[in-house]
């Protein structure tokens, strides 16, 4: 296997296509409806035309929710309303159709996906198309060691690598992507908390499970001792999610910039895919542009990420059950942009 150069990355993702844009802008000028009618919906659109490079833009017909799952070993310290080592239950609920997101994308006609790179189980308790990705069992407690060895950490990119490609080569002209993990907003806060240079206090959150003021003092705790080790290691995206970030955090970075690559949109969730954003814009700086920001949920990182990458999420709505269900709730009004560019009539 050769071996992995981020920097690739920025000579490979093109923005979406300027001209295309431009001429969708100038379509929808000459729409019966009258400009500024529809609001945000025209802007989406017109970012759509830009990904598919195409006027009309097409319908969005094969959406897919992508859920990334891993365990975290800093959730041992009780940084989170779930138990340490509950990944497995949140899986187990998407597959039976029990959690939030599987209703929601059952009701939309979404085919969902999970993938699990770090659950803390043994692997034989879910479907092998569920862990045939998985790296390894729980990741590092990042405040006193490393997530991952620098061989788990390209392995778990390249296997987001790999499904942003099988999910391309399918036909998925939309991917929904969301996070089941427990610990994973901490390793997230972690990484935004040393990408833009703040204190841990300025982005320790409640969590989509809402923790007590003593769980939220150790939380904070946690992300400030795991700052010290992350910031050694700024200069380089892989180390840095190595040290503080873990096997489902670093294969959505690089899920993310090979979705950019192969000109798929991804609609973001909550503060885990807005801190893989952060660091795969460090990585590509064009990477933004094939993204959009699903929901604000509330948690601090997540806004002083989405911040610094310029992305203004679609909805708020207090949304905190995480697993993409925010980005869920915002596909719907991405397929109606689409609809309404690809199908209103244009003025003679």
């Amino acid at each position: 296997m050769s071996a992995l150069n981020l920097d690739d990355f920025a000579h490979l993702i093109e923005r979406p296509d300027g001209g295309v844009r431009r001429d969708a802008e100038e379509r929808r000028a000459r729409l019966a409806v009258p400009p500024g009618a529809l609001g945000r919906l025209d802007e989406l659109g017109e970012w759509l035309a830009g990904a598919q490079a195409q006027v009309p833009v097409r319908p969005i017909r094969q959406a897919r929710l992508v859920l990334f799952a891993g365990d975290h070993g800093v959730a041992e310290l009780g940084v989170s309303a779930r138990p340490a080592g509950g990944t497995k239950d949140l899986v187990r609920a998407v597959l039976d159709g029990a959690s939030p997101a599987a209703v929601l994308a059952r009701g939309a006609g979404t085919q969902l996906r999970v993938v699990d790179m770090a659950v803390d189980c043994d692997p034989g308790e879910l479907p092998e198309e569920v862990t045939r990705h998985r790296v390894r069992r729980g990741s590092g407690r990042i405040d006193v060691e490393d997530a991952l060895t620098a061989e788990e950490a390209e392995a778990a990119f390249r296997a987001g690598m790999a499904v942003a490609d099988e999910e391309a080569d399918a036909g998925t002209d939309l991917v929904v992507l969301g996070d089941l993990s427990v610990g994973g907003t901490t390793a997230a806060s972690t990484l935004v908390a040393a990408l833009c240079g703040t204190d841990a206090s300025v982005v320790t959150g409640r969590g989509g499970a809402r923790i007590d003021d003593l769980a939220w003092m150790r939380k904070c705790a946690a992300i400030r001792d795991a700052l010290r080790r992350a910031r050694p290691v700024l200069g380089d995206q892989l180390e840095l999610l190595a040290a503080v970030g873990g096997a489902d955090l670093t294969a959505i970075t690089g899920f993310l910039l090979q979705s950019a690559v192969r000109r798929t949109p991804v609609i973001l969730d909550g503060v885990v895919s807005a801190a893989c954003a952060l660091v795969a814009q460090r990585v590509a700086f064009r990477a933004p542009d094939w993204w959009l920001a699903g929901q604000a949920s509330g948690e601090p990182a997540q806004a002083k990420a989405l911040d610094r990458i310029a992305l203004n999420p679609l909805l708020d709505h207090g949304v905190t059950a995480g697993e993409g269900t925010g980005a869920l709730l915002a596909l719907p009004l991405v397929q109606a942009a689409a609809a309404l560019a690809a199908e209103l009539p244009v003025r003679d």
